[in-house]
């Protein structure tokens, strides 16, 4: 039987991640086979073409990009043992949306990589044609997350409904409902502490739990936003220029946000562009991080 609380809308667990300072906006892919990524983002996924100049593709939802494809042929193919992107993670409205997709996937026989329940969300994972990491998921009322005795988030890895996920869907699926969104963004990175730094010491971010090899990032209460691992990266240098793969992530900062980052960066020493209110930096390995101001 379906528990009923779990078939409510959550809305980014009932309001945490919208009334957040930080939250991502779109995340940037360099492609090869612009067709073929596209395609997928918009059948499989169920993005809409939002915007479409030259060798660059804008997808999202309700009027919101929330994937940015651009085409470069003769890029160097990325591997797993390199850092980038382990997973961009689109968070659905409600379950009944998870399980709508669940069922569209199984008519459309597209292979997932994984499913889990992490006692926060309910998850399910799978790739776009050139290995970029894809999570489907619906967040549980914040009301229900667990706390450790320190304030962190327990996550797990446990089984994933699957049965009364389907069984909450309520329509077939018709491409990614307005109110969706990327929820999270996880990357794959040489060192944890050196992303602590980064995110937690710079940017503003929370630590919201530890976990072995991975570290979740989240900013307003949320389960995270961002989170590192080095499962399959562990020591990885800076990115090559001109690969495929993660090459930016933009992320929705207030204000007041925005000043306390700029005035950290100032104190550190580190490199930043200001253009306008926007604010570009670099990540450890090389991934930019445009953090632009709410309007």
């Amino acid at each position: 039987m379906t528990d009923p609380a779990l078939s409510l809308a959550n809305d980014g667990a009932d309001g945490v991640l919208a009334n957040a300072p930080y939250h991502v906006g779109a995340v940037t892919l360099v492609v090869r086979d612009l067709d073929a990524v596209r395609t997928f983002y918009r059948d499989v996924i169920g993005l809409g073409v939002e915007a479409e100049a030259g060798d660059t593709v804008r997808l999202g939802t309700g009027g919101t990009t929330l994937v940015v494809l651009r085409a470069d042929p003769d890029a160097r193919p990325w591997t797993q043992q390199e850092a980038g992107l382990f997973h961009t993670a689109f968070l659905l409205p409600t379950r009944g949306d998870l399980g709508a997709w669940l069922l569209h996937a199984d008519r459309n026989g597209v292979t997932l990589t994984g499913a889990a329940d992490h006692l926060v969300s309910e998850a399910v994972y799978l790739s776009d044609p050139e290995g970029n990491g894809i999570e489907i998921y619906v967040d549980r009322p914040s009301q229900q997350w667990q706390r450790a005795q320190d304030g962190s988030v327990v996550m797990r890895n446990e089984r994933l409904d699957r049965a009364g996920i389907v069984g909450a869907a309520i329509r077939p699926w018709a491409g990614m409902p307005a109110g969706s969104c990327v929820g999270h963004v996880h990357l794959q990175v040489g060192d944890l502490d050196a992303t602590e730094r980064f995110h937690a010491d710079l940017l503003g971010f929370d630590v919201m739990c530890r976990y072995p090899g991975a570290l979740f990032l989240g900013s307003g209460g949320y389960h995270h936003q961002l989170a590192g691992n080095i499962w399959n990266s562990r020591g990885a240098p800076v990115r090559f220029e001109g690969t495929t793969g993660l090459a930016e992530v933009s992320l929705i900062a207030n204000g007041e946000t925005l000043a306390s980052v700029r005035r950290r960066c100032n104190v550190a020493g580190a490199s930043l562009v200001e253009d306008g209110e926007t604010l570009v930096l670099r990540d450890p390995w090389g991934t930019h991080l445009r953090l632009t101001s709410e309007h």
